[in-house]
């Protein structure tokens, strides 16, 4: 199936909602993802990397708090 098919029929919820869903769950993962990579980073003593994975890791949990952000303000319009 490619994502361009689903339409709601198959799982019920609209494609807007679920990307929407989607997105702040891929955020928060890659945030958690990121944590690891950046002690990884700083056992090897690699400051540059691990700042790197910080700055990502903060994009992401501001992409997550965004996305949250408005899936609660669409859930209440219900």
């Amino acid at each position: 199936m490619t994502s361009g098919t689903e339409t709601g029929d198959v799982t019920g919820t609209r494609d807007k909602d679920y990307n929407l869903l989607w997105y702040v769950e891929a955020c928060l993962s890659n945030a958690l993802r990121l944590e690891a990579y950046v002690h990884d980073a700083e056992r090897a003593k690699d400051t540059e990397v691990a700042e790197l994975f910080r700055k990502a890791q903060a994009d992401s949990r501001k992409g997550a708090e965004l996305g949250k952000k408005l899936l609660r303000s669409r859930l209440q319009e219900g």
